[in-house]
């Protein structure tokens, strides 16, 4: 059975936000030296790779990226890559195309946009990297 409710917010974003809601920090939690700023994998794509050397070392001087959030770092990146490679496709051929009897249609790439989108937000959360969870650092 897995866990029910909203994602608990990372302490180091909560020490950034300057603790709002008061509550004792979690004692035990395993802290990872931020350590050396993490090297994007082999595996990215080339526009993942950009945003990687983009966000991570804005991410590492605040205390949001250690060594082991890497994969995340990674997932985050490859999702917006995903996305500007939908896009790019959806802004040459058009947002809907027109099927052989005449009907207008969703582009596919329009379905891979959001499906992108989503992930991409659902990784900059992990982050504190929306525009709400920004609002609250102090």
């Amino acid at each position: 059975m897995g866990t029910t409710g909203p994602t608990p917010k990372p302490t180091a974003l909560k020490v950034l936000q300057g603790n709002p809601g008061k509550r004792a920090l979690p004692k035990g939690e395993p802290k990872p030296d931020a350590g050396r700023l993490p090297s994007a994998p082999r595996w990215l794509s080339d526009e993942a790779k950009r945003e990687w050397k983009r966000i991570a070392p804005r991410l590492h001087a605040v205390g949001l990226l250690t060594e082991v959030d890497g994969l995340a770092l990674a997932m985050l990146c490859e999702a917006f890559a995903q996305y500007m490679a939908a896009k790019t496709v959806v802004d040459s051929e058009g947002l809907l195309l027109m099927s052989d009897k005449g009907n207008s249609y969703q582009h596919p790439a329009a379905g891979l946009m959001t499906q992108a989108r989503g992930e991409l937000l659902k990784w900059a959360r992990e982050f504190g990297m929306t525009p709400s969870a920004r609002t609250r650092i102090v």
